[in-house]
Formats: C-alpha cells, structure tokens, sequence
C-alpha cells in the first residue's frame, strides 16, 4: 500500500516542460528561501523571519517554520525533481497564503510605477499556476521522481 501511495507520487513522464517549469519555479524561488533561511539577497533570516511572520503578520512560529522550508528547501527538490508534487504543493501554498493575507487588497497589478500602497498578485498566480501544473504532472524529464517510480515498477 504504501509503495503504491510513493509510486503515484513520483510517477511522471518524460516530458521537457516538466523539467522547464520546475527549473523556474526554483530558480525564482530559491532567493526568497535564502533570504528568509540565510539572511542573503538582504533577507532577515531565520530568526528575524519567523519574528516577522509573528509581528506583523500574526503567523505562529510553527506555520513560519513551514513557509520557511517551502521556499527554502522547495527550490532545492525542484531542482531534484525529488518529491516534485510535495515541492510544489508547499511553494503554491505560500502563494496562495500571500495573496489573501498581503496582495489581494492591493489588486491584480505589481506596483510597477511605485503609485501603490503594495503589490497586486498578478505574480503570485503565474506560481501557483506552474505549481499546479507540477502537482498535476509531476517532474518530467531528469527528474529523481521519474528515477524512483521506474525503481517502483
């Protein structure tokens, strides 16, 4: 039973835009993880994350600890294309959280000219977008997944 439970999970396909998507998804995701985690690209890192999460957005630790490792270690997996579907899932619900807790009030449009009070989603649904496919897909090509459910067969 659960052989057949990971088998599902990392069954995937050949297929290019598989491995496209998640080489994106992780390369514009992995700066924000290392921000949070690390303290690079001007992050606060860690500590000063999850403080942050907790002040102004009212977040317990133990679900900033989460979204902290979704966008961290996500972008790693992806790269993998291990657990691809458990990557994705963790990066879409950052977004999806994003949205309705910071974006939504702001509109649709990033604030391209600095005349908003914030930035609209409009960039938050292209990653759910392409976590949703990933989670629908799975990897595709070169990906550890497709690797795993072969090893399965």
């Amino acid at each position: 039973m659960l052989k057949g439970i990971i088998k599902r999970l990392v069954q995937t396909d050949d297929d290019v835009a598989g491995l496209v998507l998640r080489l994106m998804l992780a390369v514009v995701f992995f700066p924000h993880g290392a921000q949070k985690v690390m303290g690079w690209f001007g992050g606060p890192g860690f500590a000063g994350q999850i403080q942050a999460f907790q002040q102004y957005l009212g977040i317990p630790p133990v679900l900033g600890v989460l979204a902290i490792l979704a966008e961290f270690l996500g972008p790693i997996a992806l790269v993998a294309g291990l657990v691809t579907r458990i990557a994705a899932l963790g990066i879409m619900t950052n977004m999806v959280v994003a949205v309705f807790l910071i974006h939504l009030k702001f509109g649709f449009f990033m604030n391209w000219f600095g005349k908003q009070a914030g930035e609209g989603f409009e960039y938050h649904l292209l990653a759910i977008a392409i976590a949703l496919a990933l989670i629908i897909k799975g990897g595709g090509r070169w990906s550890l997944d497709r690797l795993l459910a072969k090893r399965l067969s």
